[in-house]
């Protein structure tokens, strides 16, 4: 869609706004679904980072300290994902590139959440894992990465097809 037809569409919808106005919504957007992936990621990593303290963490299996440890670095990943918009924002502040800044922000978040999903999935089986067992660690993981495939996905293919602003 050009940029002309974009603005078309916006004033159809109600919505008054320039291109730069409109990219700079765009990035305030994508700053705040950064910082709800953030918060949950770094929640679950100070859980993740408290377990080799704990007593019964010296019984785990090799497969289940080598599962921990994806997750450590799992965890590390989103953060670092999620921190590389920021990162990003820094080095171009002030060179009129907002409308690049955002098109990156967008594939850094979806990418940060591609990572949280394996990351939650990961958690899940890890835990259900140690306190179940190995099938039930699969079972348990596989469901919530199914899970949450199915509403990340479904839910805004939803939302596309229905398309009634306004």
């Amino acid at each position: 869609m050009s940029e002309a037809s974009g603005d078309a569409h916006d004033t159809e919808r109600g919505r008054h706004e320039t291109p730069t106005e409109r990219w700079d919504r765009n990035w305030t957007d994508i700053q705040q679904e950064l910082r709800i992936v953030q918060t949950g990621t770094q929640i679950l990593a100070g859980f993740l980072l408290t377990l080799p303290f704990q007593q019964r963490f010296s019984t785990l299996s090799a497969r289940q300290v080598t599962i921990y440890l994806v997750l450590v670095v799992l965890a590390v990943l989103v953060t670092v994902t999620a921190l590389s918009a920021v990162a990003s924002h820094r080095l171009v502040f002030r060179q009129r590139q907002k409308h690049d800044l955002v098109r990156v922000g967008n594939v850094i978040l979806i990418a940060a959440l591609i990572a949280s999903a394996l990351l939650f999935a990961g958690t899940v089986l890890f835990v259900f894992d140690v306190v179940v067992g190995d099938v039930g660690g699969l079972v348990g993981g596989v469901v919530v990465f199914v899970g949450t495939a199915l509403l990340w996905v479904s839910i805004p293919i939803g939302l596309r097809r229905t398309r009634r602003d306004g």
